[in-house]
């Protein structure tokens, strides 16, 4: 149930204060109605939009937005683009400063569609479809036929684009998921996130999510079920669930705190780190960073996919995304290591030299530069079988174990994984109050 406390309408766009009664927030909310002249945005209508942004900037709320547009108003010509960019450039600007989630529950067609790009968490109905460019226009440039659902339709960016974060049913349900959202999340970044009721006590042991692990280093097993035994009541909102599912990224809470988590999915590409992966995470440790929720980061990577296509479509670029978001993260960080964790992967993944505060490992973790079957493809190229195989079990004992990370201060702590929701607990209390001092500068460079 809401309760509308302030209220403004233009065309297409009504923007108002609500009291969100199921979670007790305030929040600035944005319909932009598809029945009125097809959602077209006048001018006038982008103001509304542009002001109500500005508005939850400055009381430092949630802006959530349901758009549902056929794009700028066509009769207005210029004015009504003009509108558009003061509407995103308002929305940009509250970025990193208040959460911004839209509901996407009709077309959202051009200038629209970027609108839905400038956002943290984008929810999409199953009937939703988003583009620039329509199929009209895609049919006229290069002579392909398409459908609205199959060039943008909600499965599509739910697979394909990675720009839906969660796919429902209808708009109700659009609706109760944003406010379960918000759940997670403070109303700005001069706050942290209200404490979830919960009887799941921090000292739960956890020996299921060690018993995950298969007795093959290259057996495959589902990540989430390892978050899932961590996790308070073994949920897990997870957020882009369908694209890039090498990585998983989501939100739980742990004694009633959000957590955000990012994890690799041995099931998918055996957990290894490609564009898309590198896109996904990177984007959500900064989301996390920005809204000062603490990061639990679970590692199982051989490392980077490896390909002539992905460097030339910008491996480099990508990955260093997700350096830089975990370089410049303050909030709490906590990672653990289940098994593999080999090389560059090993650095990215928030290791200890990346500022990660509090680093500990599964006995079944293995830390080294490349696995013992590698290695000795490198350096026993001349060899016999027999001999490869003496130096792969040689390797294995000498380098592939937490102990020699943990000696060298690389690990905190080598845990049981029974103990894993505990020792996660107990990191996260010990770093409640860690603050860091940021660099007085104008903005970073984000190798985009």
């Amino acid at each position: 149930m809401t309760v509308h406390l302030q209220r403004a309408v233009k065309g297409a766009v009504a923007a108002e204060v609500r009291w969100l009664e199921t979670i007790g927030r305030r929040v600035v909310w944005i319909d932009v109605d598809e029945t009125v002249r097809r959602g077209a945005l006048s001018a006038e209508a982008s103001g509304v939009i542009a002001h109500a942004a500005d508005t939850a900037r400055e009381k430092g709320l949630p802006l959530v937005m349901t758009i549902g547009s056929s794009g700028a108003d066509i009769v207005e010509g210029v004015a009504a683009l003009h509108g558009w960019g003061q509407a995103a450039k308002a929305i940009a600007k509250c970025s990193g400063y208040i959460p911004v989630i839209t509901i996407v529950t009709g077309p959202a067609v051009s200038g629209p569609a970027l609108l839905i790009g400038l956002s943290d968490i984008v929810i999409m109905t199953v009937d939703a479809y988003a583009f620039v460019s329509g199929p009209t226009m895609v049919a006229e440039f290069t002579g392909i036929k398409i459908t609205n659902e199959e060039l943008g339709g909600a499965d599509i960016h739910a697979k394909q684009s990675g720009v839906a974060h969660i796919v429902v049913a209808d708009r109700q349900t659009a609706l109760a998921e944003a406010e379960h959202v918000l759940s997670f999340l403070p109303n700005n970044v001069d706050e942290i996130a209200g404490t979830a009721s919960t009887y799941d006590s921090v000292d739960r042991l956890t020996p299921e999510a060690g018993e995950l692990i298969p007795n093959s280093s290259t057996g495959s097993y589902d990540v989430k079920k390892v978050i899932e035994a961590i996790a308070d009541d073994g949920y897990l909102l997870e957020l882009r669930a369908r694209w890039a599912t090498n990585i998983v990224t989501g939100l739980i809470t742990i004694g009633g705190q959000s957590v955000g988590v990012v994890a690799n999915q041995p099931m998918n590409l055996a957990g290894t780190l490609d564009i898309l992966a590198s896109q996904k995470a990177a984007r959500f440790v900064s989301f996390c960073d920005a809204f000062n929720i603490p990061i639990l980061t679970l590692v199982d990577t051989p490392g980077f996919y490896p390909g002539k296509d992905l460097e030339w479509r910008g491996m480099i670029r990508h990955g260093a995304q997700l350096v830089f978001a975990y370089g410049r993260a303050t909030v709490p960080r906590v990672c653990v290591i289940l098994r593999k964790s080999y090389g560059g992967a090993y650095i990215v993944m928030d290791s200890k030299k990346m500022g990660n505060d509090i680093c500990m490992a599964w006995p079944t973790a293995e830390l080294a530069v490349m696995g013992a079957g590698q290695a000795a493809a490198i350096l026993q190229r001349r060899a016999t079988t027999q001999e490869r195989e003496v130096f792969e079990q040689d390797y294995v004992e000498r380098l592939l174990n937490p102990y020699v990370a943990a000696e060298r201060g690389y690990v905190d702590s080598v845990i049981d994984p029974a103990d894993t929701r505990r020792e996660i607990a107990a990191a996260l209390a010990m770093l409640s109050d860690k603050r860091e001092k940021l660099q007085a500068r104008k903005h970073d460079n984000t190798p985009l």
